[in-house]
C-alpha cells in the first residue's frame, strides 16, 4: 500500500537553526494521525516542506506516492491544508474563494460539493457575504473550506479550532470524522490536546526537530503506569501512614501516586484509622496531556 505521507531523513536548516532534524515517518492511508509538539518544535516547518512552500534541506517528503518536488503537481492536488494564520483575499465573497480556488485544481462544476462544505461549516448564510467582513471565527471556517474543496484525499489541519466558539468545534470534528471514515487520511496538529486523544489513532511528538515519541495513541497514553489519587482532607497533614507515598499537596488538596486501585482502599483505611474526614476524592488516570508533559521533561533532562 502507498503510504498516505512518506518522509525519510528530512532536515531543514536557517543557518545554524535545525528546524528539522533527519525526521523519518510514514503516515497510512486512512490514519486520524496526530502532530504534537511544543511551540518550535518543527512542525510548521514539516508541513510547509509537505505542501510545497518550503524546501528541504536534504531528505525527501511523498504524498500518495509522489515527490513534493518532482511531483509537485500530483503531490499538491492529493493534499488540503489548513493553516495557522488567517490568510484570506478581502476582494471576493465566501462562494467566489471557494469557486476560484477550485479553478485552481481544474474543477469547472464544483457547486454540490461547495454547498455541502458551505453546510458542514455552517457557512451558507455567509455564501454571498465578502471575506473582508466575516469574524475571525468565520475566516477560519473558510480556510478550512478551501483545504477541503478539491477533496484532496490527505487533509493537514494546523491548529484548525485555534479561537474558534465550542460550536464549531463540533460541527467541524463530526465533520472531519466522516470525511476519515470516507477514507480520507488526516493529520492534526492542535495544543488542545484532549483533542488529539479523543479523534486520533496514532501520534508523533516532535521536540527540537526530532520525534521522539512516536507510537498509537493508546499504548502512548498507557506507557506512563499508575494512577493519582486525589484528596481534599479535613487537614492539611497527611498521617504518618501516608506520608511517605510519592505526590504534592495544596493546602488540604492532597495527590499521592499509586501503582493500581488496590492502594486506594489502604489509603483510606488509613485515613479512617487517623479520624481524618475526607471530603473529596478521585481517582486520576493517565492522559495524554501528562503523558506529554513527562515527555518534555524526559528529553530536557536527557539533553541537558
Amino acid at each position: 500500500m502507498t503510504p498516505a505521507i512518506e518522509i525519510q531523513r528530512l532536515g531543514k536548516c536557517y543557518g545554524a537553526l535545525v528546524a528539522l532534524d533527519n525526521v523519518d515517518l510514514v503516515i497510512q492511508p486512512g490514519e486520524f494521525f496526530a502532530l504534537l509538539g511544543p511551540n518550535g518544535a518543527g512542525k510548521t516547518t514539516l508541513i510547509s516542506i509537505l505542501a510545497g512552500l518550503t524546501r528541504a534541506s536534504h531528505g525527501t517528503a511523498s504524498v500518495m506516492g509522489y515527490d513534493v518536488l518532482s511531483g509537485y503537481r500530483e503531490a499538491r492536488k492529493r493534499l488540503g491544508v489548513v493553516p495557522q494564520e488567517l490568510v484570506y483575499d478581502p476582494f471576493f465573497t465566501v462562494r467566489e474563494t471557494l469557486v476560484i480556488q477550485s479553478g485552481y485544481f481544474g474543477l469547472k462544476r464544483n457547486d454540490v460539493w461547495i454547498d455541502e462544505i458551505l453546510h458542514h461549516l455552517d457557512l451558507t448564510e455567509k455564501a454571498h457575504a465578502n471575506v473582508r467582513a466575516l469574524s475571525g471565527g468565520m475566516k477560519r471556517r473558510l480556510l478550512i473550506a478551501q483545504a477541503l474543496v478539491h477533496k484532496p484525499p490527505v487533509i493537514i489541519l494546523d491548529e484548525p479550532t485555534a479561537g474558534v466558539d465550542v460550536d464549531l468545534r463540533q460541527s467541524l470534528w463530526q465533520f472531519i470524522r466522516q470525511l476519515n471514515l470516507q477514507g480520507h487520511t488526516i493529520v492534526l496538529t492542535t495544543h488542545y490536546l484532549e483533542e488529539a486523544e479523543a479523534l486520533c489513532n496514532r501520534v508523533a511528538v516532535l521536540k527540537q526537530g526530532k520525534i521522539i515519541a512516536l507510537d498509537s495513541m493508546h499504548n502512548l497514553v498507557h506507557s506512563t503506569r499508575g494512577y493519582t489519587l486525589e484528596f481534599r482532607l479535613s487537614s492539611e497533614k497527611l498521617p504518618s501512614g501516608l506520608q511517605a507515598w510519592p505526590g504534592k499537596q495544596d493546602g488540604c488538596l492532597h495527590s499521592l501516586k499509586i501503582k493500581d486501585s488496590s492502594e486506594i482502599e489502604t489509603a483510606l483505611s488509613i485515613l479512617r484509622e487517623s479520624g481524618i474526614q475526607v471530603f473529596d476524592i478521585k481517582l486520576l488516570q493517565p492522559d495524554l496531556e501528562s503523558v506529554f508533559m513527562k515527555l518534555m521533561e524526559a528529553d530536557s533532562a536527557g539533553s541537558a
